[in-house]
């Protein structure tokens, strides 16, 4: 177990604050660094953003607030030049910084209008995370890596037509708004995907045992932590991890496929 962020898989979803979550993320690749001064900023962000407010009710209005504090004021802007590079997904260096990818970036302007007091939610839009900003009948579609400039439903489609293929169907799940431990899931799963394709197996399995900690009822965490720790030579930590991937699948064919796995690892 990873004690310093045993408490967010503890949490009710509602009550896990975004930028604070991918803050103790981040500490855990940073020994013994203090987290103090990074929330401190993060409060005089939010005391600026509240400062100016006014009296923005619409989405368009609460955008371009939003995207005057945070890109033009402080600078966070998507890492264009260096894309793939680790640091972007790490939320302490993301802010040390000021550059990120979609996802991290996306995690401050959500958590930035939620702290006074504004509706907005991270996407789950394949590929590139967007943030839905406004009230239900005022929202508009931003993207925090180009600096929360808004996307029109017209660009909104070309984007996803360009992650899922020219032909394919666009539908409401590709739209969708996460939970906080989903972004925090993918915010993770993008670090997970970087180390592996660096050949970096032993990192993987250790940013996979975050995700089940702050995730746990998340099925495919569980299922490529116990892939990882297979492939490790892990096998009684790979039984425990596909032994806990059964206790929350209902589906009747995903389970058969974990029992599969299981009975398979018995015979090791």
């Amino acid at each position: 177990m990873i004690a310093s962020i045993a408490h967010l898989g503890l949490l009710d979803d509602e009550d896990i604050q975004l930028d604070i979550a991918a803050l103790e993320l981040s500490a855990l690749d940073h020994d013994g660094i203090d987290l103090a001064p990074y929330v401190a900023r993060l409060g005089d962000i939010e005391e600026e953003l509240g400062e100016a407010a006014g009296d923005a009710a619409s989405g368009a209005e609460q955008a371009a607030i939003l995207a005057h504090i945070l890109a033009e004021r402080h600078g966070f802007t998507g890492d264009k030049a260096t894309y793939d590079a680790p640091l972007n997904a790490d939320m302490i260096r993301v802010i040390d910084r000021r550059q990120g990818l979609p996802v991290s970036l996306s995690i401050l302007y959500v958590a930035m209008a939620r702290r006074i007091g504004w509706s907005a939610d991270a996407l789950n839009t394949p590929g590139h995370v967007l943030v839905r900003i406004g009230p239900p009948d005022a929202s508009v579609v931003i993207d925090p890596f180009h600096d929360g400039i808004v996307i029109t439903p017209t660009a909104l489609v070309n984007l996803l037509r360009n992650a899922l293929g020219a032909e394919a169907a666009v539908e409401q799940m590709h739209v969708a708004a996460m939970t906080n431990r989903l972004v925090l899931v993918r915010l993770l799963l993008n670090q997970a995907n970087r180390a592996e394709q660096e050949g970096d197996a032993g990192r993987a399995l250790v940013i996979y045992e975050r995700m089940v900690e702050v995730a746990p009822s998340n099925g495919q965490g569980w299922w490529d932590l116990a892939r990882l720790q297979l492939a490790a030579g892990q096998i009684e930590n790979a039984r425990i991890s596909l032994s806990a991937m059964l206790e929350i699948t209902r589906d009747g064919d995903s389970r058969a496929q974990i029992s599969a796995a299981l009975e398979a690892i018995s015979g090791r």
